[in-house]
């Protein structure tokens, strides 16, 4: 865990404190995904601290949970009388191709879509497999690929360690820092008990890494206004991750909602976007762009498979990175089984938003101070590599959940009540907490309080 902790410290360029983690145990993984978990969400709040200590002269205590930081990385909510949506599409998942297996992401309808333009239509996933099995794993990655689907074949990691992209995602740094020239003499509007008072942060981001950095500063004070394009829909995550956001839509092809977008991004003081590294580029909105039309813009940037390689530009989640990597060849060899075996959650976005939330917090420190913007990049496929580095976690399973876990609000959904998990990360004087329930995407309008 110290190496872990320091290693994101040091690539934060936080201070190497010790931050205490209380109770015990583990998830059940061939990869620290706990430590993992507390380490992602202990440098969040410490960039926090250090932002509280630099505008108050007053340096905050901090403590992580063990139990609640690896819950969290599941879900946080627990609904009342209802049930959150499934959370992946029918024939999404693991196949056995003629030579190993592979994984289809078919959750957004035009990625399955892609998916079939490949194999055919597809009514069930016993369907799926018998043309799956047709294939040799690397060929059908790449024609789903070349349809503009998500696919990835299970890779050990000496073979991505030897891929061309595993080679480039190796040479990135943890989380690539740059100052911009613009600047921003806003001063700091918060205050201990609401840190991010007054700070806009526009929201460009899908599932999931970029909703968890974005919900986190939510929970600090920060407006949160996510924008989504006409017809998305993510319906499984949407109750977990809109928490203590305002959700609007537009269509960045439209004259009238680039106007609107517009006006919106010049008073942002945060953009998290989650799009492929050449894709707001397309649309006009380049990382000139947006400094041009927001001087001293924080600009925290989120790619699936890194930012330089081959595969800079691919489409990628969580569950295809963990393919790519050789995180769930690794399991499977940990677990001893004949398929593959990812990490018991989507810990590669979780910790990933939570890095992000701390570069942003970051950055936004060092506008306070010098006025000057600056942006950040994190990538999945980085992310990976942090965690596969830094062995597994060794012990007692975690003691299981139990109605204590959960606070005592009741939070009003549009689905129905609700508990939340109580937080696992403690900031002295500073609790983490949300002024608006989890809501519909394009259930506001899109504009700033």
């Amino acid at each position: 865990m110290t190496d872990l902790l320091t290693s994101i410290q040091a690539a934060l360029g936080l201070p190497h404190t010790p931050i205490p983690f209380t109770s015990t145990g583990a998830l059940p993984s061939a990869f620290a995904v706990t430590d993992l978990a507390c380490a992602s969400i202990a440098v969040a709040g410490q960039a926090i601290s250090e932002l509280l200590h630099q505008q108050t002269g007053r340096l905050p205590g901090l403590e992580v949970d063990r139990r609640l930081a690896s819950f969290w990385f599941a879900s946080s909510i627990r609904p009342l009388g209802w049930s959150v949506p499934p959370l992946w599409d029918p024939i999404a998942g693991d196949y056995a191709a003629k030579d190993g297996w592979i994984r289809l992401h078919t959750n957004a309808p035009h990625h399955r879509a892609a998916a079939e333009s490949v194999l055919g239509a597809c009514a069930d996933r016993a369907g799926v497999a018998s043309k799956v099995a047709q294939w040799a794993k690397s060929d059908l990655e790449q024609a789903v690929v070349d349809a503009g689907g998500c696919a990835a074949e299970m890779r050990s990691r000496e073979q991505w360690q030897v891929h061309p992209q595993g080679q480039a995602v190796n040479a990135e740094p943890l989380i690539q820092f740059a100052a911009h020239h613009s600047h921003n003499t806003k001063p700091w509007q918060g205050s201990v008990a609401q840190p991010l008072a007054g700070i806009k942060v526009l929201d460009l981001t899908r599932v999931l890494a970029g909703p968890v950095a974005s919900r986190f500063l939510a929970g600090l004070g920060a407006d949160v206004l996510r924008i989504d394009p006409p017809t998305w829909n993510e319906p499984g995550v949407v109750p977990e991750m809109t928490l203590g956001k305002r959700c609007a839509r537009l269509d960045l092809h439209d004259k009238a909602d680039r106007r609107v977008f517009e006006s919106l991004l010049k008073d942002a003081d945060i953009v998290i976007h989650g799009y492929r590294a050449d894709a707001l580029e397309g649309l006009g909105y380049g990382v000139g762009d947006r400094q041009k039309l927001a001087p001293g813009l924080i600009d925290v940037c989120l790619n699936a498979y890194g930012w330089s390689g081959p595969w800079q530009n691919r489409r990628g989640f969580d569950s295809l990175v963990q393919m790519s990597s050789g995180i769930a060849e690794a399991g499977m060899q940990w677990k001893k089984t004949d398929k593959p075996t990812p990490l018991p959650l989507q810990a590669l976005d979780h910790a990933t938003g939570y890095l992000m939330a701390a570069s942003a917090i970051t950055l936004l420190a060092e506008r306070l101070r010098s006025g000057q913007g600056g942006s950040a990049r994190l990538s999945l496929a980085r992310t990976a590599k942090l965690l596969i580095e830094n062995g597994t976690d060794t012990g007692q399973l975690l003691r299981a959940e139990d109605e204590s876990d959960q606070g005592m609000l009741v939070e009003q959904t549009p689905w129905g009540p609700a508990h939340r998990l109580q937080v696992p990360l403690k900031i002295t004087g500073t609790p983490l907490q949300w002024a608006i329930a989890a809501s519909e995407l394009g259930s506001h309008r899109p504009q700033w309080w």
